[in-house]
């Protein structure tokens, strides 16, 4: 993953999750762990909250039942947050893709 885009996903995380923003750069397995201790303590405290939380981020809910099922090889709280990571990634390259073009100064133009 680009810089930029792992900054800017960071960014999104860091916001949906209402996380201190970090002061140093992280590494995307630096992220998944912060991540995936926030996930666990949501499940654990907040298991509704989490849900909608996903639900709004746009994670696939087949996928998200799957993580918290006890088929899933890994445990729930990573499973999550590769999700979420996942996803915020993509979230952050369609932004970056469709950025638009300052516009400038808007001064004169008649609406």
């Amino acid at each position: 993953m680009s810089n930029d885009n792992l900054s800017a996903t960071t960014e999104l995380i860091v916001r949906d999750f209402d996380l201190e923003p970090q002061e140093e750069s992280l590494t995307e397995e630096e992220l998944l762990r912060l991540l995936s201790d926030v996930v666990a303590e949501m499940i654990e405290r907040r298991l509704e909250f989490l849900l909608s939380l996903m639900y709004r981020l746009d994670v696939d809910e087949k996928k998200v039942h799957f993580a918290l099922s006890p088929l899933s090889e890994e445990p729930a709280n990573i499973a999550l947050a590769k999700l979420i990571l996942e996803r915020q990634k993509q979230r952050a390259f369609t932004k970056q893709y469709y950025k638009q073009e300052d516009l400038g100064d808007l001064e004169g133009l008649e609406l």
